[in-house]
């Protein structure tokens, strides 16, 4: 049968369906205005195709997840209505061809297919109406800076850790835009200055991947291994302004000791304010939010928080793009190769032109020539 013949995986949560896809499966999803990390998420895992229940652009401002996923070259049809997700089994297979969604020769739903010029049209159209998204997040800012004051001017709420920081860097790594071109870009920043280890939620994997092992494990806990959790590093539950903390439970069913940081932002922002609290005399940040697009991107007023918090730990935090830029040898191999070289030259110069380095040359040629000639004697 013409179309793609794949099997079908479902979630509501682009976050958790990734964790359960598989290469050429076709992902079903309701994600309104997919944004970046999702996208690469989705391409990551190699999918035949996505169908989204709701609208990939909506027209609220220009979304980066579609142009990424239709650039892989996986087809993308959205807005095919709720509905789907009930229709659609999780695990059954579906043939998607064109535009249509269907069980066998049933079709179960269809949407718009998505191409590059449609792509293009519709996010001329969403930068148009971006200064309302504007307005929105600018009340969003003032409504938390009203809620969260104490904890931004003053700290107040912010646990103490075990964890030393003082007058150290701290690392924070955010599975988000980039991390692992970021982290690669600051192993000579890492080696040479050794900066406190915070993974935020999956940054924690995102750590240990390039071979290193967090030292701090901040977040909802909802997308981080098991594994990470149990590295030995220090635990940081981020709750809501009233305490209840449901990533708590799953620490308490793996035995694991924990902290918890009641705040109402997102969990870069709690890691953030830990390292500024704890002393952190830099903050680096890894995969974070840093533009107004990047603060629509994630999809929730929520991250008015992170522009604050920003503002808060303001003269230490130092992007990773940054420090890639300002932190790089300028010493290159084939200089250094020739530096030695030179320094080599140089010695034997040294031994030649001085009695004492003659004598020393003598003794040297003469124990090689013994074991030139044992050898010869070998043979």
């Amino acid at each position: 049968m013409p179309g793609i013949n794949a099997v079908a995986r479902v979630d509501r949560r682009t976050k958790n369906l990734t964790k359960r896809l598989r290469p050429g499966e076709v992902a079903v999803i309701d994600h309104i205005d997919l944004d970046r990390i999702s996208a690469e998420a989705l391409v990551a895992r190699r999918v035949a195709a996505v169908v989204n229940a709701a609208p990939s652009i909506s027209g609220r401002y220009p979304n980066l997840g579609p142009e990424i996923i239709v650039a892989a070259g996986i087809p993308l049809v959205d807005g095919v209505g709720a509905e789907i997700l009930n229709r659609i089994h999780d695990g059954e297979l579906v043939r998607l061809h064109d535009n249509v969604i269907y069980r066998g020769e049933v079709p179960l739903g269809y949407g718009a297919l998505q191409n590059k010029q449609a792509i293009t049209t519709a996010m001329e159209e969403a930068r148009a109406g971006l200064s309302v998204q504007l307005e929105a997040f600018a009340a969003n800012t003032m409504e938390y800076l009203k809620r969260e004051r104490e904890l931004l001017l003053d700290g107040a709420g912010v646990p103490a850790i075990r964890t030393k920081l003082e007058g150290r860097h701290a690392l924070v790594v955010v599975r988000g835009y980039n991390y692992r071109e970021d982290i690669a870009t600051l192993r000579p920043y890492i080696r040479e200055y050794r900066p406190v280890m915070i993974g935020v939620d999956g940054g924690a994997d995102a750590l240990l991947e390039a071979g290193y092992r967090p030292d701090i494990i901040a977040g909802d806990m909802d997308s981080v291994s098991d594994n990470a959790l149990r590295c030995g590093a220090e635990l940081v539950v981020h709750a809501y302004r009233d305490g209840s903390a449901p990533g708590r439970s799953r620490l308490d069913q793996l035995d694991l000791p924990c902290v918890v940081f009641p705040a109402a932002g997102t969990s870069e922002d709690i890691a953030m304010l830990l390292a500024d609290d704890a002393g952190a005399s830099l903050i680096v940040a890894v995969g974070t939010h840093a533009t107004l697009v990047e603060f629509l991107d994630k999809g929730r007023a929520g991250m008015a928080s992170t522009f604050l918090t920003r503002l808060r730990v303001g003269g230490k935090l130092v992007d990773a793009k940054g420090v890639s830029r300002l932190y790089r040898s300028t010493i290159s191999t084939g200089q250094l190769l020739l530096l030695v070289g030179a320094a080599i030259v140089v010695i034997g110069v040294a031994f030649g032109a001085s009695p004492a380095g003659r004598a020393i040359l003598a003794v040297l040629a003469a124990l090689w020539q013994n074991v030139l000639y044992w050898f010869q004697g070998l043979f």
